[in-house]
């Protein structure tokens, strides 16, 4: 056995890696967009510069070789009035896409508990 062999898959590489990744977040803005209580947020957006920065985000999530560059959390939702329904929406946006692309299930609650410790740096508004 190499070592490469003896080195177990990170959970980027266990969904498929860019591709998966990329795909994943093309679904989820597809999803997002379609929500007529989520697109506002994204009326006067560089979407594809949202996208970048999102597989660039979730990669770094699932242990992958990007690292995310951009503004922190709390810096770059700050104003939006993010209430904790909307928060909620999004999240059930994402899991159901990582669902929809059939990835193992210990990844969606790992992604769910970053989504949890991330909240209060999003959430600004009350529900």
């Amino acid at each position: 056995m190499t070592d490469a062999e003896a080195l177990p898959l990170t959970p980027y590489e266990r969904i498929g890696g860019a591709p998966a990744v990329t795909e994943a977040v093309e679904r989820f803005y597809k999803r997002l967009l379609a929500d007529p209580d989520l697109s506002g947020f994204f009326a006067d957006t560089d979407l594809a510069r949202l996208k970048r920065h999102q597989v660039a985000l979730i990669s770094q999530v699932l242990e992958g070789p990007k690292s995310y560059e951009g503004r922190e959390l709390a810096e770059a939702h700050r104003g939006m009035g993010i209430t904790a329904d909307q928060y909620a929406a999004v999240g059930a946006h994402l899991v159901a896409v990582l669902v929809e692309l059939e990835v193992p299930q210990d990844i969606i609650e790992a992604v769910g508990k970053v989504l949890e410790s991330v909240a209060p740096d999003v959430i600004e508004a009350d529900a």
